[in-house]
């Protein structure tokens, strides 16, 4: 007994320093404002791939040839503005939510100088390949969708993170304000309060540009390809992914949202991946990456975090248990849904070592088939952005264009993983069984 007690105590004092730790991370104000920039514009990639859908799944059931891609300019349209801006998009919100997050009282004011910033330090030369042609031509004083999209994320990342940092302090500096006194409008004075900060910045920003300029490279390309390409490739790989997903999922059994890992080393780079499968189709190509958002939403979290659509399964199958069964019953719809806040804390899973296992393991083997039977043809990786809400069966058809074998291998997962739950449910039935006995 003294030695279940001594063990209980160990894991708790472990499970209090992780929590500590994860909050403080969690916390921090500049992964605060990046969680908070890409939940402001999820909803444009959502878009990105109703325009996709639409042009690759609905289009040529009703046009082909010249008129066919004459409307499926509209689906073109919908990702120029949505996804091929993905810099300029993530650039401001960080700008804006940064500053909120800091109460710095002119946030507004963060997105112009963030944005001039970014403009600034583009490649002023740059390189296509003309309509109709084959080689490549350089082209002056252009700025590409390519060079503004998701090839440049993380500089734009960077970018309103640095410019707004510099913009808050320089602004703070009494010698830097110009004051024109109360008779002028007060957006007007407002904006000469700012107006050497800003010029400031932007100088430093334009001299770095100069800089690489000189070695015949810009340095949103350097972010891309010495940041972004290598943390994209080690986290969107199998075991990457996997390793920082179960985390992500583990932290939540501690009572913690797991997009405190997740939404921050996740989200970007899987949104990157999803951004360039959904391109590829829109230009006639082949997707090639296997694992991206659409990959968590349909693979790996179907029910919520968790996968606990199987765990409502496994209860409704298999255990007779009152308390289960009524928690499961207010859940199954939200689950439906992938809203899973009600088995979180209403089973619960948050402290509750049997359930912790299979909760942390089912994204796992979810993830392991949904790779493989990916990466060996079986299904094509999926390119079609839908929200993380849309339910089971329904989420694979749409984010595979409309393939059912993807419908198919969802339901293996969550057969295997209904499987995969039942004796951790029986397990945690008992000790609650128990639990209620010790406590009359």
């Amino acid at each position: 007994m003294a030695a279940s007690t001594t063990q209980n105590s160990g894991f708790r004092k472990f499970t209090d320093k992780f929590t500590e730790i994860s909050v403080k991370i969690g916390n921090e104000v500049h992964l605060r404002s990046l969680r908070d920039a890409f939940a402001t514009i999820m909803p444009m990639y959502i878009l990105a791939g109703f325009g996709t859908l639409i042009n690759s799944l609905i289009l040529p059931y009703i046009f082909k040839g010249d008129t066919l891609a004459k409307w499926q300019v509209f689906g073109t349209a919908v990702t120029n503005g949505t996804l091929n801006i993905s810099s300029i998009l993530i650039c401001s919100m960080i700008a804006y939510f940064l500053a909120k997050n800091k109460n710095f009282e002119n946030a507004i004011g963060c997105i112009p100088v963030s944005l001039a910033s970014l403009f600034a330090l583009m490649a002023i030369n740059s390189k296509t390949i003309p309509v109709g042609g084959k080689a490549a031509v350089t082209i002056t004083n252009a700025v590409l969708y390519d060079s503004i999209g998701t090839k440049s994320m993380f500089g734009g990342i960077i970018v309103g993170l640095i410019a707004t940092e510099l913009f808050i302090k320089f602004s703070k500096v009494k010698a830097f304000k110009i004051n024109l006194g109360s008779m002028v409008p007060p957006a007007v004075g407002k904006s000469f309060t700012v107006l050497i900060p800003s010029l400031l910045i932007v100088t430093i920003f334009a001299i770095i540009a100069a800089i690489f300029a000189a070695f015949n490279t810009d340095l949103i390309s350097l972010i891309s390809m010495i940041i972004q390409e290598p943390l994209r490739k080690l986290n969107t790989s199998l075991a990457g992914f996997l390793l920082i997903y179960s985390t992500g999922n583990f932290l939540f059994t501690l009572g913690i949202h797991q997009t405190v890992i997740n939404g921050t080393l996740l989200d970007p780079v899987n949104l990157i991946n999803m951004n360039e499968n959904m391109a590829a189709v829109a230009h006639g190509k082949m997707p090639t990456h296997i694992i991206n958002s659409d990959f968590v939403t349909v693979y790996t979290q179907m029910g919520g975090t968790g996968l606990t659509i199987s765990l409502i399964l496994a209860v409704l199958i298999a255990s007779h248990y009152s308390p289960f069964r009524k928690v499961v019953n207010l859940a199954l719809v939200p689950g439906i849904f992938e809203i899973n806040e009600p088995i979180i804390f209403g089973f619960p899973i948050v402290f509750n070592i049997p359930m912790m296992i299979p909760f942390v393991l089912s994204p796992v083997i979810g993830g392991l088939i949904g790779y493989f039977a990916t990466a060996t043809g079986f299904v094509k990786p999926l390119s079609v952005y839908l929200p993380w809400t849309t339910p089971p069966f329904i989420s694979g058809f749409l984010a595979s264009g409309g393939d059912w074998k993807v419908v198919f291998v969802q339901i293996i997962i969550i057969i295997i993983t209904t499987l995969f739950y039942i004796p951790f449910i029986k397990i945690a039935e008992k000790v609650a069984k128990k639990s209620a006995e010790l406590s009359i």
